[in-house]
């Protein structure tokens, strides 16, 4: 049987980019990729910074649960 016992933490990142959502979706998997025993990747929130009436950036929140080591 699995062991379950742990701990874990959540960490927030949040990801920039002027071009689209996705772009930094595509562009962040690989950073997300060095952390070790990442258990959960959960993107909570979506918003654009606007300037000048124009959009500047988008912006993505991430909630990040992996586990501590020993």
């Amino acid at each position: 049987m699995a062991k379950t016992d742990g701990v874990y933490r959540i960490t927030e990142v949040i990801g920039t980019s002027t071009t689209s959502w996705r772009r930094r979706q595509e562009s962040g998997g690989d950073r997300v990729k060095t952390l070790r025993d990442l258990r959960i990747a959960e993107v909570v929130k979506q918003d654009l910074k606007i300037e000048n009436g124009k959009v500047a950036a988008y912006r993505t929140r991430v909630l990040l649960s992996f586990k501590y080591q020993k």
